[in-house]
């Protein structure tokens, strides 16, 4: 892939240390901007690039729906069946009715894109150059370490889009994505198995480096993030016995919400459960570009008082009625306990995300809770036949649903229910999409609250659909040469 300043593909390292969201930083040149060199050149400004990276994740580039990782997480859902829009606001859009993902001149597609390569660039000026910075080497380790889970995320969040999906047992000689290593190198698609390659080393390679490390928040990344991920990953590679093993490890010393605070709106990353979460300070805000603009119930844009976001009505109907997470959709759309005069109502509509109130759209970012370690280990074990899957899962559900019982299927009949599970646990974190994809599951929005006028008619896609693939930006291709197309 080539990197180069003057294309969209990566953010100046200087500019996510600095925190600046102008619209025009990818115009300056390289003169104008703090050399990379000076950026990493001791342990204190390894220590503030780090930080313009947990910045990046939540920074808004180029258009007011484009905030970093919380936007990619709205794209994953929005191009699923669980996220409903029940009116047309213009935003997604083109995602939720799938136009975007064959336009390679869509800034939808261009959007997760560029975001995921700025992220793996500035890692990469990180990962280069620590080794050589002077200052203290439990610092140098820990930044190095959060740089290289940064990488290994970005290239799973980007071969997951825009590749064909791993199948286990097999070569997995298809088009991946360019893997980035430096920050300076021309490179074409590596195959879809030496990016997962790569990113298995890059997160073992940054557990050595976080092995004790005590991270001060959860915008930092630790070893149990970096655990996390490798679960992630190897469930996706259909690795079982090593996604259960790297869950398990992930949650231990961790606890799960009490049912008083799973209703509390999703917006403090300070809770007990989440692992790995942004900040939103009011200082950075982005007013209508915050992930609770678009997310929340509360906050008073035209995209929320107009369109909320729904629950698929299949779903819905089918979570008990003694399970807490019934209680963050509101079946007839009034939400009674929230103030929403002048908002259209909706059925079905989510108040799982509360910004700060009506006039601050501040709303924490979820990237890893404690949950989905609990499924991913028992869907792993369920794969495996493992006895104490279902354990596992009543281990997470009981703590949602008092009435839940221990199930008593096994076999395809117990992954199906862990499946439906994991669609209520994580509605609205990022994950349907890929989830379907991973699954080699059609999209199937039929019989729901979904409409035919603003899906554009896409109610259904199989499994095998070229479109599972989103193309490639054309300024990617315009840029490097090397980097072949998908299928049009």
């Amino acid at each position: 892939m080539k990197i180069n300043l003057s294309k969209y593909l990566i953010a100046a390292f200087s500019v996510l240390i600095l925190g600046s969201c102008s619209s025009d930083f990818l115009e300056k040149t390289p003169t104008e901007l703090i050399s990379e060199d000076a950026a990493t050149a001791d342990a204190d400004a390894l220590t503030l690039a780090i930080n313009g990276i947990h910045r990046s994740m939540y920074m808004r580039y180029e258009d007011q729906n484009q905030m970093g990782a919380g936007g990619v997480m709205q794209q994953m859902d929005i191009a699923g069946d669980d996220l409903v829009y029940p009116a047309s606001n213009g935003w997604y859009l083109s995602v939720y009715n799938w136009t975007a993902v064959i336009n390679e001149n869509s800034a939808e597609i261009k959007f997760p894109y560029r975001t995921f390569y700025r992220i793996i660039r500035n890692a990469n000026a990180i990962i280069n150059n620590a080794d050589a910075a002077t200052g203290s080497q439990t610092v140098r380790n820990m930044v190095k370490g959060q740089a290289l889970l940064y990488r290994a995320f970005g290239h799973f969040q980007l071969v997951q889009i825009y590749a064909k999906r791993y199948v286990n047992g097999t070569n997995n000689s298809q088009d991946g994505v360019p893997l980035a290593l430096t920050t300076t190198d021309m490179v074409g698609r590596s195959s879809v198995e030496d990016v997962y390659k790569q990113i298995n080393k890059d997160l073992d390679d940054a557990m050595v480096l976080l092995d004790g490390y005590k991270k001060p928040d959860n915008s930092n990344l630790d070893l149990s993030v970096a655990n996390g991920l490798k679960a992630r990953v190897n469930l996706v590679q259909g690795n079982w016995a090593v996604a259960a093993d790297y869950a398990a490890k992930a949650k231990v010393g961790k606890s799960l919400m009490s049912i008083a605070e799973y209703t509390k709106g999703f917006n403090d990353y300070t809770n007990v459960e989440w692992m790995w979460g942004s900040d939103i300070i009011e200082l950075q805000t982005e007013y209508f570009g915050n992930f609770g603009a678009y997310m929340s119930r509360n906050f008073s844009s035209s995209v929320i008082r107009a369109s909320p976001k729904a629950i698929n009505s299949k779903l819905y109907n089918q979570i008990p009625a003694t399970d807490v997470r019934a209680a963050l959709f509101s079946k007839t759309g009034e939400h009674p306990t929230l103030n929403l005069a002048g908002f259209n109502k909706y059925p079905y509509t989510s108040q799982k995300y509360l910004a700060v109130s009506t006039g601050d759209s501040r709303c924490d970012v979820p990237y890893m809770r404690v949950a989905e370690m609990y499924l991913i280990e028992a869907e792993a074990k369920a794969r495996l036949g493992s006895a104490d899957a279902a354990q596992v899962l009543f281990n997470l559900v009981s703590k949602r649903d008092p009435a839940y019982v221990l199930s008593a299927k096994t076999g395809q009949a117990l992954v199906d229910e862990i499946l439906f599970q994991r669609r209520i646990e994580l509605w609205g974190e990022g994950f349907r999409f890929l989830d379907l994809k991973r699954t080699n599951s059609d999209l199937d929005r039929t019989g729901a609250n979904h409409s035919t006028i603003f899906t554009g008619g896409v109610l259904s896609v199989p499994a095998s659909d070229k479109r599972w693939q989103w193309l490639i930006p054309r300024a990617e291709i315009n840029a490097n040469p090397l980097v072949r197309q998908n299928e049009l």
